[in-house]
């Protein structure tokens, strides 16, 4: 698979980024407590959750690396695979949606929003000022424009976590989904043939939306590989 260039990294982070403000800041107080895509999981928890991402994308961006990249924007995924060291459903997810779930709750929505609203619009600020090649983040080592299709590729998908419940929200930004596509298939080896639109394949490649048995046969052996991540 080719190298992500940056300016598309970039310009799906601006996207994604934009969007989740853009749907919290739309939102009333009540809104805020609607489920979510991710299980368990209130709106406010998963605004919560993509806070903590940006809040580590800023500390990212200051922490150059020297070694070689050991991850890129694929690779990155893999440990959240159903075959991977941190699945869905492990105790270390558990462990984290624990803490989602109890320091969110200390927000009141328009706190949560306009701390989110901040932090992304510092975190795109230094996406785009950042003069590192490669960067250290999680234990591992990428290139900076990896690492940006990282942080574009969580935003894009739990927009549509947020915004399951929102029928007025906006339909997802086609830069940033297409990037979650290009990890989906770069983690399956192959693009699913069953013809899935961008938004069907993200919502089934990531568990948000079961595989039917239709979809489990024509995809063989791979299906057991379902998520990809999640």
């Amino acid at each position: 698979m080719d190298q992500l260039p940056r300016e598309l990294a970039e310009t799906a982070l601006d996207g994604a980024y934009v969007q989740v403000s853009d749907a919290a800041s739309g939102l009333d107080a009540g809104d805020f407590l609607l489920p979510s895509r991710c299980a368990g999981w209130a709106v406010t928890d998963v605004l919560y959750h993509q806070l903590l991402d940006a809040r580590r994308a800023l500390r990212t961006f200051a922490s150059p690396a020297t070694g070689a990249p050991d991850r890129d924007d694929v690779s990155y995924w893999r440990p959240f695979s159903a075959d991977g060291d941190v699945p869905p459903g492990s105790a270390a997810a558990a462990e984290h949606a624990r803490h989602v779930r109890i320091v969110a709750s200390a927000f009141s929505p328009a706190e949560l929003t306009w701390e989110w609203t901040e932090t992304a619009e510092a975190a795109r600020r230094a996406a785009r000022a950042c003069p590192h090649q490669v960067l250290t983040t999680q234990g591992h080592v990428l290139r900076t424009a990896d690492f940006i299709g990282t942080l574009a590729v969580e935003a894009a998908v739990h927009y549509l976590d947020l915004t399951v419940e929102i029928p007025a929200a906006a339909a997802p930004d086609p830069i940033s989904l297409g990037l979650v596509r290009r990890v989906l298939d770069g983690l399956l080896g192959e693009s699913p043939t069953d013809g899935w639109d961008d938004l069907t394949y993200v919502l089934k490649g990531t568990g948000r939306l079961t595989l039917t048995e239709t979809e489990r046969a024509r995809l063989g052996p791979a299906a057991d590989r379902f998520p990809l991540f999640g």
